[in-house]
């Protein structure tokens, strides 16, 4: 896989890659209900986000719901299932601008990385790292590098010895480092969060 071997040139990255399986990005559809996931898992562990949007799709009998399904249901309903009054006004958010504006996948798609977080980032509650995790596994999008998730400062921290009590430097010194992964930096926060959670 031509990833593998871009990212292999990076020699701490190539230990990680090493003790891990290939990954391949996929794409998928229904943008609305995968960042409503996204705000939901904010904050929580992989584990309990599961768990909760196990629970949120248990609301509709397993299959997904549309905007509409989604704005007309109760924020006790969604409070039930374990989503902080924000998270819900947030999906309602979502929900609402998906049926004024539109989400559709055709249009995203023809949208480079920075003009889909200028769109979705005007929804109140979405943030760029709740986009950057859409643009990964949603839209499929092979170079995206998501400065601001803990998970991957720390297996930065971790990896290359970076120093994390100057928050500056350390932005700095990440995005120097994961330029030499472009074109494939969404790749190498894969490896990186997979690594962190086996330690």
């Amino acid at each position: 896989m031509e990833h593998l071997l871009h990212l292999s040139k990076d020699k701490k990255l190539k230990k990680v890659l090493d003790t891990t399986k290939p990954y391949k990005l996929r794409k998928r559809k229904n943008i609305c209900l995968r960042l409503c996931a996204s705000i939901m898992s904010q904050q929580l562990s992989t584990r309990v986000a599961e768990v909760i949007f196990k629970r949120f799709l248990a609301l509709y009998e397993g299959k997904e719901p549309t905007p509409d399904q989604l704005l007309n249901t109760p924020p006790e309903k969604l409070r039930a299932i374990g989503l902080s009054n924000a998270k819900v006004s947030y999906v309602h958010n979502v929900a609402r601008f998906a049926i004024e504006q539109g989400m559709d996948e055709k249009k995203l798609r023809k949208m480079s990385n920075d003009e889909v977080i200028a769109y979705l980032t005007q929804i109140k509650g979405v943030g760029q790292w709740t986009v950057e995790m859409i643009l990964m596994f949603t839209l499929g999008r092979e170079d995206v590098f998501a400065a601001d998730d803990l998970g991957i400062q720390t297996a930065m921290t971790r990896l290359y010895k970076l120093d994390k009590e100057n928050k500056k430097q350390l932005r700095e010194d990440m995005l120097r480092i994961s330029a030499n992964w472009s074109p494939y930096r969404t790749y190498g926060c894969l490896y990186l969060w997979r690594w962190k959670d086996k330690k």
